[in-house]
């Protein structure tokens, strides 16, 4: 905060707001202040604010200043510090605040209202007043202070009403981007000429209607009266373009209505002369239709008009909005784009009547809609830049970033490095699980390996052995008689008497077989050669 050497209410200190965007200014640009937005704008691109707040010097000051000085002991009652008068800005040099009271060490402000029942009724309740909040939030935003003392009073202890308010980060934002919109409406604002507003006007009156008459007419200008009234209604115009058009009408309308209502006086003024009278009549009733068409036409075609123009200020304010949003979206390449902001074009036009003040309305909202437009694009290209700095080779785990994009920055980056760190385990846990089903087959495969060489080991032996004694049993056969005389039970154990029996020869083995099993000896050679001798053992 920078303090300004400037006496409130001097002609320096006027010329100084006019450089700023001043506090007292923030209600009018947020749409909630006593001078519309539309008025504020207008007001700075044509130096007419300096006029507004010199009414304000001469006409609020005094007042304000008298109570302001009866409060100031009790406001530093509440404070237990001194309070002194400053006017600041901000350290960027575009917001600019004065101060009722700043404390010596600049930790406390003070902002002191004049007496006002419905503003002591919000303070009652805790709730600071909607014509003066954006006032506080800029003081504090420039200040720097740590709260603000906001007080209503007339200057009496009795009506004295308090509370404290609060820095709040958030609405310092909303205030920064609101003016910051405020400056490029500005910028691109083009002066329109300020008119009063219209009252209307009606067509000129008609000639009083003089009719006597005796069983016949006896005196009348109704031929005249008739002339001149078609001639009148015949001139009104039906083409509604500005709020004077709208008031001409409107009041026409009413004059209609009220020659209507002369016709037919005269029609019951003649009708207690004469009971028929045809011709008078047909002519009074001949006017009164044109005047009631005239009335109708008219108060159905202000009707719509105020319908359509309606329409077309609503329409135009879309058409910007749409624009906006479309360059917002422009700006962002990673298949993300705004969230639908909800925006009340119609509701902002309840209660207003002219055209001047449905535009402000309209005006107004659009602003306020920009300005969320762009805080939300501010956040989502911050999410961006995030998600590109901190997802590097791990863009496909961030599909869902249109609604990543929208959380605070710090959040973004632990759910980032939460869900990578996630994927990484998953990917670990999966890799593990890999290598386990590896070196579980790979010993599978080694223990059938194993096997299948000890199968072919055992069955290499065996054939081997069996091949051994195929030929040994060869070599004895040629040296045996055709026919061999079965052995004898007793002499088929070889040995030495008592002793242990010797291993019987592979001819004695296979000739047993053969007179078991009445087999040839070729088979039972085969089947010699077919056992599994590691089965066996």
């Amino acid at each position: 905060m920078k303090i300004l050497s400037l006496v409130q209410g001097s002609d320096e200190w006027l010329a100084a707001r006019a450089k700023y965007r001043t506090a007292s200014e923030a209600p009018s640009m947020m749409g909630v202040g006593k001078v519309s937005r539309s008025e504020l704008l207008r007001m700075k691109a044509t130096g007419d604010e300096q006029e507004f707040s010199r009414w304000v010097l001469e006409v609020l000051f005094p007042s304000g200043h008298e109570v302001e000085a009866l409060a100031r002991p009790i406001a530093e009652g509440i404070i237990g510090e001194e309070l002194f008068p400053v006017t600041a800005v901000d350290d960027d040099g575009f917001l600019l605040a004065s101060y009722d009271g700043l404390t010596m060490c600049e930790t406390i402000c003070w902002e002191c209202k004049m007496w006002n029942a419905e503003k002591a009724a919000d303070v009652g309740h805790g709730v600071l007043p909607k014509a003066d909040f954006w006032q506080v939030v800029q003081q504090l935003l420039v200040s720097g202070a740590e709260k603000c003392l906001y007080m209503v009073t007339d200057g009496t202890s009795e009506k004295t009403a308090f509370l404290w308010v609060e820095p709040d980060a958030a609405l310092f934002d909303q205030l920064l981007a609101s003016w910051s919109q405020f400056g490029i409406d500005l910028a691109s604002y083009v002066p329109q000429e300020v008119v009063a507003e219209p009252v209307g006007r009606s067509p000129d009156d008609l000639p009083a209607l003089l009719v006597q008459v005796t069983g016949a007419v006896t005196a009348s200008n109704l031929d005249a009266f008739r002339e001149h009234a078609l001639a009148v209604f015949e001139g009104i115009s039906a083409d509604l373009s500005t709020d004077s058009d709208f008031a001409d009408a409107e009041k026409t309308v009413k004059w209609c209505k009220s020659v209507e209502d002369k016709l037919d006086a005269a029609k019951e003024q003649a009708l207690a002369q004469t009971a028929t009278i045809d011709e008078l009549f047909r002519t009074i009733d001949a006017i009164k239709s044109e005047a009631r068409f005239k009335r109708l036409e008219l108060d159905k075609l202000v009707k719509a008009r105020k319908v359509s123009i309606r329409a077309e200020i609503i329409n135009e304010a879309k058409a910007s909005l749409d624009t906006y949003l479309h360059d917002l979206n422009a700006g962002f390449v990673d298949r993300v784009s705004l969230p639908s902001i909800p925006v009340d074009f119609a509701g902002a036009m309840k209660g207003k009547r002219t055209i001047a003040s449905l535009r402000d309305a309209v005006d107004t909202e659009l602003a306020r809609v920009k300005v969320e437009g762009g805080r939300i694009a501010g956040v989502m290209l911050s999410g961006l830049m995030v998600l590109k700095a901190e997802t590097v080779g791990y863009e496909s785990l961030f599909a869902d970033r249109q609604s990543l994009v929208m959380m605070d920055c710090e959040h973004l980056r632990l759910l980032v490095k939460g869900r990578i760190a996630d994927f990484q385990a998953e990917q670990d846990r999966m890799l593990a699980e890999q290598e386990k089903e590896a070196e579980a087959k790979r010993l599978a495969d080694e223990e059938r390996e194993l096997a299948a060489t000890k199968e072919r080991e055992t069955k290499s032996e065996a054939d081997r052995r069996l091949k051994e004694l195929a030929d040994r049993d060869e070599r004895e056969l040629q040296l045996t008689p055709d026919v061999v005389e079965p052995v004898k039970p007793e002499t088929q154990a070889c040995g030495i008497p008592g002793g242990r029996p010797s291993r019987p020869t592979d001819l004695e083995i296979i000739e047993v077989l053969v007179d078991r099993y009445g087999a040839s000896f070729s088979t039972v050679r085969g089947w010699l050669a077919d056992m599994q001798l590691r089965e066996v053992a």
